[in-house]
């Protein structure tokens, strides 16, 4: 097991039925670039079960922390989500992933298109003094079904309001965008609607999507993520990659399982 790191859970936080969040001691020598992931996991009948899970917490931040979604017949979650505090998790020695600065063109405006668990690397991001310094305006969207499944991304962004360092660049760079599709709700529509129609844009008062300044990263299903880049690409929109930067990236690990 040389290959991971033993972690013993430190929180665990259940939000919904089918969404929770936990955190876990970090060992000192685990480093990761924030909105990257690692494959954590369980030790199961004496082997490891893992999958990949963006990390939610900052990389200057002491403890590391995971927000998943739970499946009941999922091989790994099905587990993972009965965790309670002290239990060991394993969490890989390598991290990794797409959304990072460095593979975005420079832009004015960062727009994070999540939707689910997919706000787990954003949740990252917006700690991250850097990012605020590269872009002018930080446009965080999170789309989810109910509005109950909002709830940890609303009380990262309203503890980060609060935070000494973090509350000044917020009030003046980032803008959340909780959006739902099955409830009634301020923000109502799924991502790509939005956008298109410039709802998106309209609600928040800034101008429609503009490839001269706009960058973009994105993490959600499978099937959003495929609608989005055939959207921005019809647009004249580049995905970037770690050899060749571009006007968007996408996270492909994220797997609903």
């Amino acid at each position: 097991m040389s290959a991971f790191y033993r972690e013993k859970v430190l929180s665990v936080r259940h939000w919904t039925d089918t969404l929770f969040s936990f955190t876990a001691t970090r060992d000192t020598g685990f480093r990761f670039q924030n909105g990257q992931f690692a494959m954590i996991g369980l030790e199961v009948e004496g082997r490891p079960l893992l999958r990949a899970y963006s990390m939610a917490s900052a990389n200057h931040e002491e403890a590391l922390e995971f927000f998943s979604i739970k499946v009941a017949d999922g091989p790994l979650t099905s587990r993972l989500q009965r965790i309670k505090e002290g239990d060991t998790i394993l969490v890989g020695r390598k991290a990794t992933g797409t959304l990072i600065a460095d593979n975005l063109i420079p832009g004015k405006r960062l727009l994070l298109l999540s939707t689910g668990t997919g706000l787990a690397p954003f949740a990252s991001l917006i700690k991250d003094p850097d990012v605020y310094e590269k872009f002018e305006s930080i446009v965080l969207v999170h789309g989810c079904r109910q509005v109950s499944e909002l709830a940890y991304g609303e009380e990262v962004v309203a503890k980060l309001r609060e935070d000494e360092l973090f509350g000044p660049l917020l009030a003046e760079k980032l803008v959340y965008y909780p959006t739902v599709t099955r409830e009634p709700f301020r923000n109502r529509g799924r991502i790509t609607d939005l956008i298109t129609s410039e709802q998106l844009f309209n609600d928040i008062g800034q101008p429609p999507l503009d490839i001269a300044g706009d960058r973009i990263m994105m993490c959600g299903s499978p099937a959003m993520l495929e609608e989005l880049r055939q959207m921005f690409q019809a647009r004249g929109f580049v995905e970037g990659s770690h050899s060749e930067p571009g006007h968007f990236v996408i996270e492909k690990a994220f797997v609903e399982r």
